[in-house]
């Protein structure tokens, strides 16, 4: 299992390398919004400021909805770094679009998946990366795990090469039901990471050593 940390937040993205458990990065506008990043060239710079801290890949998000905007986006967005992976909507013309940048060597993210017909065409256009969003859809009342699953267990069939990235975690619990569920790679806050290590009885066990370690003294 990878693990992507899901922010634009430059500190939680040093912080999530520096543990040692970190495999590429994970934003969209949405993000980039909420740490008050604005206009095109701030933007671009930041893509590559996160590129700087990490060493695997970074996906970032066309804006455009349309065929023609989303490879100019693209091919913008390749040129700034190696490590960046083109993240484009699972639509007619995101699919389209991966098709073309995938000819062109350029790996892609195809974001918000909600359905195995979904997920099986973009592996087909030969997308790096499919991203079911697991939270959004348990938020409809619908198992975003069984999701994962499901387009594990067909491209695991049809031997494509597109990795499952887990996307919308929403909570630790849901890192682990990924990982029984074959994904690939959980994109996730840098606290659903975290809260793999909490366990009471390490922070029972632990304090127990501290006590019994005084008396040596």
């Amino acid at each position: 299992m990878k693990f992507f940390v899901d922010t634009a937040n430059l500190d939680q993205i040093r912080e999530a390398q520096n543990l040692g458990v970190l495999d590429g990065v994970t934003t969209n506008p949405s993000l980039m919004a909420k740490e008050g990043i604005k206009g095109k060239e701030a933007i671009l710079k930041h893509y590559v400021d996160i590129c700087n801290i990490v060493d695997g890949d970074v996906s970032a998000e066309v804006l455009s909805t349309e065929y023609e905007g989303m490879i100019k986006e693209g091919l913008e967005l390749a040129a700034l770094h190696p490590q960046i992976v083109v993240k484009v909507p699972a639509t007619k013309d995101g699919i389209k679009a991966i098709k073309y940048l995938t000819e062109k060597n350029i790996k892609t993210n195809c974001t918000l998946v909600f359905s195995a017909g979904q997920a099986l065409l973009a592996a087909k256009a030969g997308a790096t990366y499919v991203s079911p969003f697991v939270g959004r859809l348990d938020d409809n009342a619908t198992d975003g795990i069984a999701l994962i699953e499901q387009i594990v267990d067909m491209f695991n069939y049809y031997d494509f090469e597109t990795q499952v990235l887990a996307a919308s975690i929403r909570h630790t619990m849901h890192i682990i039901q990924c990982v029984e569920a074959g994904a690939d790679v959980a994109t996730c806050p840098l606290s659903a990471i975290e809260g793999l290590l909490r366990h009471p009885l390490t922070d029972i066990g632990l304090a127990q050593f501290v006590k019994d370690s005084q008396k040596m003294n």
